[in-house]
């Protein structure tokens, strides 16, 4: 449906001026939606959306949710605090709007559009799933069934905060091996395509019966020249075939059961999906939600589709009266010290609690594991760039060292 901007004034309000955007079929259902709210319209554009182009919107059909992950996290932490202090929700969504610009920018002043016409927050968020996710609709509906809709979005805001900590913790600790291993790939194939053809090149022509290890180079480096194009075009096309198969259902489970098996990086899989899984479920049943309610949310944002089936029959469970450790028990995909942690607090009555303590614990346990695999797969890269270059210099200097013991018999 078409976006329109809008500038128009309440004619019963000293002619105050409002602007806003407002989605209708035509710019006449646009200006009679304007006119039943009581305004009159100076100004009716249509809202120009930007485009990305055919090439990047074949390549990227969706955006990512949470692209603006930022943006959203400052929205709402400002909402908060707004409405904390008293001022209406539309005069709060108008001032945050003022603040933003580009897309965000309309879909903010879309919700605004939607909340003054009657519709709730989280149902106007609803609308942009692409930039608020269950969570946020889940959490600031509850609060605004409660009437404690500024301690919902403060509670969700911590929330999202944690979550980007989290990832920005990972991201931070693979960087370095990253750089690392760009540049290795890199500077072996400018030693092996461009100085070790230069250097053997006059040492081929004598004839001379080169060393093993200057064969073994050579061999390498020829058919990285003659054959590195179709490397290249068989590298892709193998990962365009991986990344198609596992974008299928069942590739997709059988790449997220592979990844859960892998020595160390699995373990650390898991415990990451546990601690976004606790801090979503901990969040939801503060807010008030239901136990039941709170895992269907928790599988929606839990991108391992083995840990979400998991989720899934445990839910199933539950709701036909199994006890929460009982039901994760059987999934047979929970460590035990989770089970303990569900059925304790269900026992005890403290769950929102326990799995506080549970996602700091598995925190900081994802952010130690994975600053000690970064920092000792920073020595692998380095030990086997250093190994190439050390074989490189071998293989040229061999036959130099060789041709001059010939020289001086």
């Amino acid at each position: 449906m078409p976006v329109y901007s809008y500038e128009a004034v309440y004619p019963d309000r000293a002619r105050q001026i409002v602007s806003g955007v407002i989605t209708a079929d035509t710019p006449r259902l646009a200006r009679h939606e304007l006119r039943a709210r009581g305004l009159s319209i100076e100004h009716l554009s249509p809202q120009e959306a930007k485009s990305r182009g055919r090439f990047a919107s074949a390549l990227f059909p969706l955006r990512r949710r949470g692209g603006a992950t930022h943006k959203v996290i400052s929205f709402i932490r400002e909402l908060a605090t707004l409405l904390g202090v008293g001022v209406p929700l539309i005069e709060a969504m108008d001032d945050i709007a003022r603040q933003h610009r580009g897309r965000f920018r309309t879909t903010l002043l879309l919700m605004r559009d939607r909340v003054a016409a009657g519709l709730g927050l989280a149902e106007a968020m609803r609308e942009h799933p692409l930039t608020f996710d269950e969570l946020c609709v889940q959490i600031i509906e509850v609060g605004e069934d409660s009437g404690t809709l500024d301690t919902a979005l403060e509670r969700l805001a911590r929330f999202k905060e944690r979550s980007r900590q989290l990832k920005g913790k990972a991201t931070t600790a693979l960087i370095y091996p990253c750089i690392v291993l760009t540049m290795a790939i890199g500077i072996s194939i400018f030693l092996m395509t461009f100085v070790v053809p230069t250097i053997l090149q006059p040492l081929v022509e004598l004839n001379r019966p080169l060393p093993l290890p200057t064969r073994i180079v050579k061999s390498a480096s020829d058919a990285l020249i003659r054959w590195g194009w179709l490397m290249a075009a068989g590298s892709g096309g193998v990962m365009s075939l991986i990344v198609a198969v596992v974008r299928t259902q069942r590739g997709r489970r059988i790449f997220d059961a592979a990844m859960l098996r892998v020595p160390l990086f699995g373990a650390l899989t898991l415990k990451a999906a546990l601690v976004r899984i606790a801090v979503v479920m901990s969040t939801l049943l503060k807010s008030g939600v239901e136990f039941v309610c709170a895992l269907q949310v928790a599988q929606r944002v839990t991108s391992n589709i083995v840990i979400k089936d998991a989720l899934g029959r445990c839910e199933q469970a539950v709701a036909a009266g199994s006890d929460i450790g009982a039901a994760l028990e059987k999934t047979a995909v929970f460590p035990s010290l989770v089970v303990q942690v569900f059925s304790v607090g269900q026992q005890s009555g403290r769950l929102e609690e326990m799995l506080d303590r549970l996602a700091e614990d598995y925190d900081h346990d994802v952010a130690v594991t994975t600053q000690r695999l970064g920092a000792a797969i920073e020595p692998a890269l380095i030990l086997t760039l250093a190994s190439v270059v050390l074989l490189v210099a071998l293989a040229t200097m061999l036959p130099i060292l060789e041709a001059g013991d010939v020289l001086q018999q």
